[in-house]
């Protein structure tokens, strides 16, 4: 029988939290430019999967502002510390899913008739023409996995036919740019077709859990630290030149 799941120590966003977070990230002060709720998870999950470890003082400038500009010192600190609060909370509920069951429930808004998607003002470019159904559900969770994987490139720097094989996976769900994408997205459309939203999904958190699988040896890889000095022993002359012995020198601290 295999061990239970530990449970997590922190509870996983609700519905209406997501919501929440969805309303904290919008009212960001101006001029930075956030990302929102969706995009979000996608970067959260695009931060795990790094061939590094990176703290969260690294990654958070990246939520507020996708240049990843400072916030405000006069920011209300009340906000601050509530929509910070509900980010680590999803990021860990996301770490723990993905290392410990290999699956995790993306936060996808399906466009339908209570969720329309909103009309391209005029003279503006449709982000989502020339996608798919499935893709233009997937795209705005797939670009904040971008936005993570462009402004922390270790992973898109991996020599990896592997992880080159699994972001192409979930970048097919992005616009393609060029000949070269556009190749390769018709070469994924049909040799692995998504019929259905649902399918679209498992292929992404799978793909996610596999780019994890990928790097979690270089993101907990420990460097060995070598001594280029000999150790000095206690008895020995402190290195210091004070003509004592270590142990009643620095030693002795």
């Amino acid at each position: 029988m295999p061990p239970p799941t530990p449970k997590l120590a922190v509870p996983d966003l609700t519905d209406a939290e997501f919501a929440e977070l969805d309303d904290l990230l919008a009212a960001t002060p101006e001029p930075l430019q956030p990302v929102d709720a969706v995009m979000l998870d996608g970067f959260l999950c695009g931060v795990l999967v790094q061939p590094v470890l990176l703290a969260p003082e690294t990654w958070l400038p990246y939520v507020y502002d996708f240049d990843a500009q400072p916030l405000p010192a006069d920011a209300d600190p009340a906000w601050r510390e509530r929509t910070q609060t509900l980010i680590l909370r999803r990021y860990a509920a996301l770490n723990h899913a993905i290392v410990e069951d290999g699956w995790f429930n993306p936060l996808i808004l399906e466009f339908d008739d209570e969720h329309p998607r909103q009309p391209v003002a005029e003279g503006e470019i449709d982000p989502m023409e020339g996608l798919s159904e499935v893709s233009q559900a997937l795209m705005p969770w797939v670009a904040g996995f971008q936005h993570a994987t462009l402004s922390f490139p270790h992973l898109d720097d991996m020599p990896d036919d592997a992880v080159m094989s699994a972001l192409a996976r979930l970048y097919r769900h992005l616009p393609a740019q060029t000949d070269e994408e556009r190749e390769v997205v018709a070469t994924l459309d049909a040799e692995h077709p998504l019929a259905t939203l649902d399918d679209a999904i498992e292929e992404l958190v799978v793909t996610v859990a596999d780019l994890s699988d990928l790097t979690r040896d270089l993101r907990f890889k420990v460097e060995t630290v070598r001594r280029d000095a000999p150790k000095v022993g206690r008895n020995d002359p402190c290195p210091c030149g004070s003509g004592k012995k270590f142990k009643q020198c620095h030693g002795s601290a």
